[in-house]
């Protein structure tokens, strides 16, 4: 018989082994008994209770659900996980679209569809940028941030009005990054991202950095619709760059406003980059 125990095991009591025993007899195994307490709480009856009351009040608490069907919470929490099969998920924060918003932003990825279609090389020739604060004073992202303990410890992130930052520049493609660039003056602190500052940068770093990369005809250039990127300045030397390749608002092609989950930058290289830097907690922006 194979009773299930490890090499160098201690011997089993007289008890264990009785059991055991009991229940060869009975089912036939060892180590596992037939049946069992029947679920008097668990009914089919409260299980179909649950599942209605959660088909009605999905983003309603267990705790709440529980004081309702006048269930213990650890049965309404069962109940979910073992009889649905289902779990709790956070909702998710997004920026709000105008209802003008969306034909604008459906015709927007049909034209990139298209021509990616028309020109599979594309994807490597776009470049998509855009600049970002890293505050001193930290980043939390409170959708996944906890702190466990045995009471409320009433922990909180205190971050000042005015915190030290610096205001970072880069731009994305397959091809690699083209960045980091800072904003700031002469000693160093983050200023302001002016159309003249804006214009300075895309003069002095962006122009020497495409030169080292692959950069052809087709290539396309994406900035969000900041009033500094936007100004006359910077669109007339954006358009000479790239001549009816410039995305953005009132560029070449139209960039949809609200629309940072289409850009490379905003949905996955700042919070990756943030949640790196802040591991050690900076003490200064230099």
């Amino acid at each position: 018989l194979n009773f299930h125990l490890p090499p160098r095991a201690p011997v089993p009591s007289r008890k264990v082994i009785s059991v055991w025993a009991n229940n060869l007899r009975t089912t036939g195994q060892t180590t596992k008994k037939k049946g069992g307490s029947a679920r008097t709480v668990r009914t089919p009856e409260n299980v179909e209770a649950v599942q209605v009351a959660i088909a009605r009040s999905p983003q309603r608490s267990a705790r709440r659900h529980s004081v309702a069907l006048g269930f213990s919470t650890r049965t309404v929490r069962r109940i979910l996980h073992d009889d649905l099969h289902l779990h709790p998920y956070k909702m998710q924060i997004v920026q709000a679209l105008n209802p003008r918003d969306y034909p604008i932003r459906v015709g927007f990825c049909e034209y990139m569809l298209q021509i990616l279609q028309d020109d599979p090389q594309l994807i490597h020739n776009l470049w998509m940028s855009d600049e970002a604060h890293f505050h001193l004073s930290g980043y939390v992202n409170k959708q996944n941030f906890r702190y466990w303990a045995d009471a409320n410890p009433q922990q909180l992130h205190e971050k000042p009005l005015h915190s030290e930052k610096v205001t970072v520049w880069c731009a994305m493609s397959s091809n690699g990054i083209i960045g980091p660039y800072f904003f700031e003056d002469a000693a160093g602190h983050s200023v302001t991202v002016t159309s003249a500052r804006y214009l300075q940068m895309l003069e002095t770093f962006l122009i020497p950095q495409l030169q080292q990369l692959p950069v052809n005809v087709n290539t396309h250039f994406q900035q969000d619709g900041a009033t500094s990127h936007t100004a006359r300045i910077s669109m007339n030397f954006l358009r000479n760059l790239f001549p009816n390749h410039l995305i953005s608002r009132n560029g070449d092609v139209q960039w949809p406003p609200r629309s940072p989950d289409l850009s490379f930058c905003d949905y996955f290289l700042w919070g990756y980059l943030k949640s790196r830097v802040f591991e050690t907690r900076p003490a200064t922006v230099l």
